[in-house]
């Protein structure tokens, strides 16, 4: 199938809802040019804005720009420590199909180039490129100032936003903008388990944020602590190397340790009970281990340092709030609003729904409801959530209602709602993943939901040639 029609098509030919005031252009500072920022820059140009992305790195890409780099605190505790923000490993690979993970606009299809990654589930440097290409394609690099890190962003005279920014060669740049987008993703800063006797233990501590190759565990004891899909392939990394890996979970049921299936080194086991100054590590099952190192898989906490809203917008137990369905604090809505924070996602079909959203509201395209209908529909959804049972810091965990989410998103701006084979998609994939986690990326059984794909994507490039040959 050709592939280089397909990426200049970015419409959608759905109409539009009415506009419920005159459109307004905007002057938006948009932070972070990962995936987020990208698709973000696009829309936001696209519904006729002045647009400035600020990047504290040299190239697109965000979290997928691999490096060797660590932080120089593994952990992640000091809070003077050097920051890396990607936290890629080397042998990482997507856990969804290239059908899926693409933007709608832009598919994510395979190059036929030498130097490219073919596969359905491909490696991260793939990924990149890919996100270097939909740069290219829609020459978003225009909009990017590289090198520029945001300081502080705070609110500013007559409803407007006033940003600090430091260039990597030490100059200060103090702006004012009318609105701001904050897309600077979730996986930089670690979120650690509370471990009963640690400042004890005598071992190592590492989070996955600062993994990046299996080679620093050989001969280790590991316990590693968390059952995401990045904790499942790291201990299979460290396994092929490591003397022994051990592996906590809380999916692990308390009474219940046991050998991994197909490895002769690796165990599970509940949770950590607690750790002692001899180096043992005790789980809930009564089980103990003597471990050289334990490794945090266990996720990242929402960090806007530079965000300053006089208490407005807080995040509470790794809850950002209040916020208008994940996007508007409804107290400065519209001029600030975030992409990406929802996760457990197919995340690029979402970040795109979320600013065709962000981008109409801010031209008068798409009316808000009021602030307090807005409060209203926050507290409902939290007291939705303590009812049944979901701990503060699960409040954007999608997974199953991610869908439903995104076709109300779609709502709201005209758009088709969400492709039935990309919701078969996932949900295979997600059961492939729980069922054979070491052969679901080579080995599926939904060859006709790819073939449904790449219809579909045809029917993209066919609307290109019609518009070309129309020009």
């Amino acid at each position: 199938m050709p592939t280089t029609t397909i990426q200049m098509q970015c419409h959608l030919p759905i109409p539009q809802p009415p506009a419920p005031h005159p459109l307004t252009s905007r002057h938006v500072a948009v932070i972070g040019a990962g995936a987020a920022g990208l698709v973000t820059a696009l829309e936001l140009r696209r519904e006729g804005h002045s647009v400035v992305v600020f990047e504290r790195g040299d190239q697109v890409g965000g979290t997928w720009v691999y490096t060797t780099k660590i932080e120089s605190d593994p952990i992640g505790f000091d809070p003077a420590r050097t920051k890396i923000h990607s936290s890629l490993y080397k042998s990482l690979r997507t856990n969804l199909p290239r059908e899926c993970m693409g933007f709608r606009c832009y598919p994510f299809v395979a190059k036929d180039n030498p130097d490219r990654d073919p596969r359905r589930y491909p490696g991260h440097r793939e990924v990149l490129l890919y996100l270097q290409d939909f740069t290219r394609g829609f020459r978003i690099d225009e909009l990017v100032r590289f090198e520029t890190e945001v300081v502080r962003v705070r609110l500013a005279e007559e409803e407007k936003w006033k940003i600090k920014s430091k260039q990597r060669s030490g100059e200060d740049e103090t702006e004012i903008f009318d609105a701001v987008v904050i897309c600077n993703g979730h996986y930089t800063e670690p979120r650690v388990a509370q471990i009963p006797g640690i400042n004890e233990w005598p071992g190592k501590q590492m989070h996955s944020h600062n993994y990046r190759v299996p080679e620093p565990f050989r001969d280790q004891v590991v316990v590693l602590i968390g059952s995401s899909a990045s904790a499942v392939d790291i201990s299979r990394d460290i396994a092929g190397v490591a003397k022994e890996v051990h592996v906590a979970a809380r999916s692990v049921a308390d009474e219940t340790s046991g050998e991994q299936s197909g490895y002769d080194n690796m165990w599970l086991h509940p949770m950590i009970e607690s750790v002692r100054k001899d180096g043992t590590v005790f789980f809930r099952d009564g089980s103990f281990v003597h471990a050289d190192i334990i490794l945090h898989c266990t996720g990242y906490k929402y960090h806007f340092p530079f965000l300053e809203t006089n208490g407005i917008v807080n995040v509470d137990d790794n809850r950002v709030g209040p916020l208008y369905k994940h996007v508007f604090p409804p107290a400065l809505a519209p001029c600030l609003s975030f992409v990406g924070l929802p996760w457990k996602v197919v995340p690029f079909p979402m970040f795109e729904l979320q600013i065709k959203w962000i981008a109409g509201v801010l031209s008068n395209r798409f009316a808000l409801p009021t602030q307090e209908k807005m409060m209203e529909d926050v507290e409902a959804f939290y007291s939705s959530l303590e009812a049944s049972g979901m701990p503060k810091r699960y409040t954007h965990n999608m997974g199953s209602s991610q869908f439903e989410y995104n076709n109300w998103l779609a709502a709201q701006c005209g758009c088709p709602a969400i492709e039935d084979w990309r919701v078969q998609m996932y949900n295979a994939s997600s059961k492939d993943r729980r069922a054979r986690p070491e052969s679901y990326r080579d080995d599926w059984e939904d060859h006709h939901l790819v073939l449904q794909a790449c219809e579909d994507f045809m029917k993209y490039t066919s609307r290109k040639v019609s518009d070309r040959s129309a020009s």
